[in-house]
């Protein structure tokens, strides 16, 4: 197995060919940058905000976390404006977490940020370590910026409700968002997973699951699952283990959303993922 999300050598060509060309045209954004040394995983990040105004919309707001923020931020802002538009959703402050890397552009598949070497979602995002892949399994480490480091600086620069925080990603991404659902005491309360890399090290997301039920089965958490209908077969297989699993055997305490999009794969999902994903998880009570 490689270090993309899905078991196919040809994923790039296939992530060229089928995601939206709209999606690399979207305008530029007046987002907020910052760079965050990690004292946990030694690596400086790449923090991007998308902030509600504080005069028209005072905090205290929940935070949401996006894994991926190199590549998959903008398409988290775009939906998120659209439903503030519409009031679908309260103000909520929008952080992407990235490398520093810049978007590749449409069709420009050298510049993949995936494969470049400062980012470190391998690493960051798997629980284990795959032998096939001696950097990965340092998720306990990012997980610990992310709840010990980066939310505190949130707090500092921003009115950030701390009972309502929540972690988004996509793919490789959501594994992020699984391992830190599944940790003793989750400082997060929101969980968006799209698209979970599950086939990553035989399946071992699934038995952290597992492990996770059998030595406590309460689980406070409000999670949304998700994939594209029309995503490969063996990500979609992988998916139903997954939702069966939760099924047969629920934890206390987890409210769970699963959704298969209609008419998507593993690369034009993102946007509609995370439209549902911030609806079912931020609406107005």
């Amino acid at each position: 197995m490689n270090i993309m999300d899905t078991p196919s050598d040809q994923i790039i060509r296939r992530y060229l060919k089928r995601w939206p060309v709209a999606a690399f045209l979207l305008a530029e954004m007046p987002l907020t940058t910052f760079s965050l040394s990690s004292p946990q995983t030694g690596t400086d990040y790449q923090i991007m905000v998308e902030a509600p105004e504080a005069a028209d919309e005072p905090g205290p707001w929940p935070a949401v976390l996006f894994m991926d923020g190199d590549e998959v931020f903008e398409y988290a802002v775009n939906v998120y404006r659209e439903l503030r538009a519409s009031n679908a959703v309260p103000p909520v402050l929008l952080v992407g977490v990235g490398y520093g890397l810049s978007p590749m552009a449409f069709g420009d598949w050298t510049n993949f940020t995936f494969t470049k070497s400062a980012n470190k979602r391998l690493r960051d995002y798997t629980a284990t370590q795959m032998q096939t892949e001696p950097e990965s399994g340092g998720a306990n480490d990012f997980v610990a910026f992310l709840t010990d480091t980066l939310l505190p600086e949130l707090a500092r620069r921003y009115s950030v409700d701390s009972t309502a925080c929540g972690l988004a990603g996509h793919s490789l991404g959501s594994l992020a968002v699984i391992h830190a659902l599944l940790h003793a005491k989750p400082v997060f309360t929101r969980f968006l997973a799209s698209a979970p890399s599950l086939w990553w090290d035989d399946r071992s997301p699934l038995k952290q699951i597992a492990t996770r039920r059998e030595n406590s089965p309460n689980l406070s958490a409000k999670l949304y699952l998700s994939i594209g209908a029309d995503d490969a077969l063996d990500m979609t297989g992988d998916f139903t283990l997954l939702e069966q699993q939760l099924s047969e055997n629920p934890f206390d305490g987890l409210e769970l959303i699963v959704r298969r999009i209609p008419q998507r794969d593993h690369y034009n999902v993102i946007e509609e993922a995370f439209r549902e994903g911030l609806l079912n998880l931020f609406s107005h009570p």
